[in-house]
């Protein structure tokens, strides 16, 4: 896992860019105010996403519990779709929505390489492009 994840976020920026959305870092995410902000904001007019950003050379990725309650707050006021967006070392980027994570014992949670590509979202298709089918 890179130091601070900032990488992995300008990264998806470019990506959602690309993708024809307008994209920034919260320049102020991370704890360096009271405010709940998530890594990175996108929209197109049409849809508008709050993203959590996590990655990890490992099998598993651990959240605390108030980035999670950050960003469902943020986007309930910004009226945008939460996503944690899940970047594994040499896997495609994953989007997973609050509900589906798991939650720890101590109240966090957590995202599973497995929980990931089977119930996670794909890039083109937390931007309304693509639908894939999940059993």
């Amino acid at each position: 896992m890179s130091k601070t994840g900032s990488r992995e976020e300008r990264e998806l920026v470019k990506m959602l860019w690309d993708a024809d959305c307008a994209a920034m870092r919260a320049p102020a995410s991370g704890g360096a105010t009271k405010k709940p902000l998530p890594d990175i904001i996108a929209g197109n007019g049409n849809i508008y996403l709050a993203i959590e950003v996590k990655s990890s050379s490992k099998d598993r990725i651990y959240i605390n519990s108030d980035k999670i309650d950050a960003l469902c707050e943020f986007a309930n006021i910004f009226g945008a779709q939460p996503y944690i967006g899940a970047k594994f070392t040499r896997k495609k980027w994953r989007f997973l929505t609050p509900d589906i994570l798991h939650k720890t014992r101590q109240n966090n949670y957590r995202v599973d390489l497995d929980l990931a590509f089977q119930k996670g979202l794909e890039f083109d298709e937390i931007l309304g492009k693509d639908k894939q089918v999940k059993f």
